[in-house]
Parts: structure tokens; C-alpha cells; sequence
């Protein structure tokens, strides 16, 4: 191409770009292209918030559904540990040729009829102690008016005392704020059987389902794993199993200990007080011996107060006897954790799951720390004094003042003698 020849103005190659506004115009030179692409949004980004936006709708509808369910988890949890418990029970029976449906279901009948009778002697109890309130409640009230006016010198009488307190407002409001409070402690009991129901069902499926419930888990792990897992369930079947068994022996123990008491005192409603106090004692954990002996000691109280002392000392001693000698032989061999440990764990329960969490911190810890014990390595330890507690303070000391002296000896001018060794050469 001559460059001398004349510009064609119809070739389309050689003619000005239309964008151009001018010698500094956005498209002018070859800094024009990179401008215009930094422009345009990157092909990512829109799938990137997208996918972020579907992050967060995805959380939310979970944080949402956990909320929900959280009851239904804890009941399934609940329900889990209870099948967890009786397996060792269903496992002999099935073992001796029995289906494990019915052996299950012998189990859960045990256990309601205990439940049951639990409930009829403690509701017997406090029905008969409300109706003796109800009948005596007059000549309490007498002697306390007797009592105000010898002491205040006022002229009160029951009939006075009665009319005030009939014509009262806050009775008045009391008796309706009573009754308006009848539908929600229905709606409460009718909830808690409804829970009950719902755990108790949960609990007879994976007792009664246990092996194809393992089975169902393990088609979906490899064989490596498949064995931690059979592992871990059957050390969480001992440890939560011997926890029940052994609480229930101590729980039979201690009712009995309790029954030979309050025959002795004439405690009154001795056999419900004693089941009260075996069961309440040894399923609350730390606390519960004490929390237990607060019904007998105020029973024993309106019979004679010299009683409840008898009750509350007898509830210390045999507290220290369950501790200290009862306690470790029954539950060496089953759920042996340190008593710190027990109290850390039932705190943790309850912060986490409330009662539910009490109830089962302690096996849950059980079997954690066996699990973990079967893969951490022991070492024996070195036969110090130290190792028992024992530190020697004397020995300690002797041995400083030794070397001290040793080192005295060993610098030049010792004893008194400023030449050291050259004097012994001069004489």
C-alpha cells in the first residue's frame, strides 16, 4: 500500500470511531478497551450472591427447625438412653429364646406398675396429710389466737377472724386467679403425658428394634468404623445399664434403711416417706439425700420436733455411710467416675437440657470416659513420695546444708585460715 496514495473514505478499516469524543475522549487510544472492561461486572459475582443468599436462607429455615423440634430431640434423647438402660434386661431374655418384643414390653410393664405405685403412695400420702391439715386447721387457728392475744393483749376471736378473711379481696382474687389457673396446669399434665408417651413409645422402638437399629448404622460406615461404633454402643449399654441397676439397688437400700426409721420414730405414711426418699436420693445427683429427708423431717415435725433431729441426723450419718462404703462397691465396676467429676457433669446437664441433662450427665460421662480410656496409652508411675502427696521438706533441708558446707570446704581460705593450703606447706 503506497503511503503517499489519497485516504479512501469508504473503507470501513480506516474510518473514525464514532465513540470518539475528542483527542482525551473515553475511547481514544489504546488505554480505552482495559478502561471499558473494568467497567463491566465480573461473570462470578452474581452467582456468588446467589449462592451466598442461599447460605443464609438455608441457616435460617435450620435455626428455625431446630427450634421447633428441640422438644422432639430431647424426648428422642431421653428415649434413647431409657432403651440404653434396659437392653442388658431385653438382651438376656431374647437370649434365653424369648422375642424381643415381648421381652420389651415385659420391661416397660415393670417399669410402669413401679411408676405407678411410686405415684399412688406419695399421692395417698400428701392427700391424707391435706386432709388432717384441713380437719385441724381449726384448733391451729385457736391456738394462735390464744397465742396473740395472751402475748399482744388483743381480744381477737375465730369467728372475727374467719368474716375478715371470707370478705377479703385478695381472697376473692385469689379463688379466681385459682380457677383460671386450673386450665393451665391441665393443659401442663395433659403435655407431660403426652412427652411421656411420646419417650416411652421412642424407648420400646429402640429396645425392641435395637439390632436392625445397629445394623441400619453400620450398612453406611466401613468396616473400620462399623467396629468403633458396635464398640462405643455396647460400652454405652454397661455403663448406662449398671448406673440404673446400681441406683436402683442403692435407691432399695436406702428406702428400707429409711422405712426401719420412721416405724421406730411413728412417722406416719412410713412406707410412701421411704420409697420418697429412696428414689428421690439416688436419681438427683449431690443434693438429692438432702432434698429427699425435707418431706420426713417436716412430717416427723408435726408429730414430734424432736423426730425431725432424729430424721435429719440419721439422713447425715447414713449419707456419709452410702459415700464412703456403700457407694464405691457398688459402682466400681459400672460408672466409677470421680465425685467432682459427677457434680461438673450433672451442672452441665442442666445448663444444656435442664432435668433432662441431669438425669443422664452421669452415664453420658460414663461412657465417654470409658470410651476414651480404651484408646489413651497408661504409663506406671515412678514410686515417688511426691506421687502420694508426701513431699520431703527434712531430707530436702539436710541435703542443702550438706552441699552448702561441701562447697564451704572446697574455697581457698576456709576455717579461719586467710593462706589456705600454703600455711600447711610452711610449717
Amino acid at each position: 500500500m503506497d503511503p503517499n496514495a489519497p485516504i479512501d473514505a469508504s473503507d470501513p478499516t480506516d474510518a473514525p470511531d464514532p465513540t470518539v469524543s475528542g483527542p482525551a475522549g473515553p475511547g481514544a487510544g489504546p488505554a480505552g478497551a482495559p478502561a471499558a472492561a473494568r467497567a463491566r461486572m465480573p461473570r462470578w459475582l452474581p452467582r456468588a450472591l446467589v449462592l451466598a443468599l442461599a447460605l443464609y436462607a438455608c441457616f435460617q429455615l435450620g435455626s428455625w427447625a431446630f427450634h421447633q423440634l428441640v422438644g422432639l430431640l430431647v424426648n428422642v434423647l431421653l428415649a434413647f438412653f431409657l432403651a440404653l438402660a434396659i437392653e442388658p434386661a431385653v438382651g438376656r431374655m431374647a437370649a434365653r429364646g424369648m422375642r424381643r418384643g415381648l421381652a420389651t414390653f415385659i420391661v416397660f410393664f415393670g417399669v410402669l406398675v413401679v411408676g405407678v405405685g411410686f405415684v399412688v403412695l406419695l399421692g395417698s400420702m400428701l392427700a391424707g396429710q391435706i386432709v388432717d391439715m384441713v380437719e385441724n386447721f381449726p384448733k391451729y387457728l385457736d391456738s394462735l389466737i390464744n397465742w396473740a392475744n395472751e402475748h399482744f393483749h388483743t381480744e381477737l376471736s375465730r369467728v372475727e377472724v374467719q368474716d375478715s378473711v371470707l370478705r377479703s379481696g385478695w381472697l376473692q382474687k385469689y379463688v379466681q386467679n385459682s380457677a383460671a389457673g386450673v386450665l393451665d396446669v391441665s393443659a401442663t399434665l395433659l403435655g407431660g403425658l403426652f412427652k411421656l408417651l411420646t419417650i416411652f413409645l421412642f424407648a420400646f422402638y429402640f429396645a425392641a428394634d435395637g439390632p436392625r437399629l445397629r445394623r441400619a448404622l453400620c450398612s453406611v460406615l466401613p468396616p473400620a468404623k462399623q467396629t468403633e461404633v458396635l464398640r462405643a454402643w455396647e460400652i454405652a449399654v454397661d455403663k448406662t445399664g449398671g448406673y440404673l441397676y446400681s441406683r436402683g439397688l442403692m435407691a432399695l437400700i436406702s428406702g428400707v434403711a429409711h422405712f426401719v426409721l420412721f416405724e421406730i420414730l411413728g412417722v406416719p405414711y412410713a412406707p410412701a416417706l421411704a420409697v420418697w426418699v429412696g428414689l428421690v436420693s439416688q436419681f438427683i445427683p449431690t443434693i438429692g439425700t438432702y432434698l429427699a429427708g425435707a418431706l420426713p423431717m417436716l412430717i416427723a415435725f408435726t408429730v414430734d420436733p424432736w423426730y425431725a433431729l432424729w430424721v435429719l441426723v440419721f439422713v447425715v450419718v447414713y449419707q456419709q455411710f452410702e459415700n464412703y462404703m456403700l457407694q464405691p462397691k457398688l459402682t466400681s465396676k459400672t460408672v466409677d467416675i470421680h465425685p467432682a467429676v459427677a457434680f461438673g457433669s450433672v451442672i452441665a446437664g442442666t445448663a444444656l437440657l435442664g432435668a433432662v441433662g441431669a438425669l443422664i450427665a452421669i452415664p453420658a460421662v460414663a461412657t465417654l470416659q470409658a470410651f476414651l480410656g480404651a484408646y489413651v496409652k497408661r504409663y506406671d508411675v515412678t514410686d515417688d513420695p511426691r506421687v502420694h502427696g508426701h513431699r520431703r521438706y527434712g531430707e530436702a533441708v539436710v541435703a542443702r546444708l550438706q552441699k552448702a558446707l561441701h562447697s564451704k570446704k572446697e574455697q581457698p581460705g576456709a576455717d579461719g585460715d586467710p593462706a589456705g593450703g600454703a600455711g600447711g606447706g610452711q610449717k
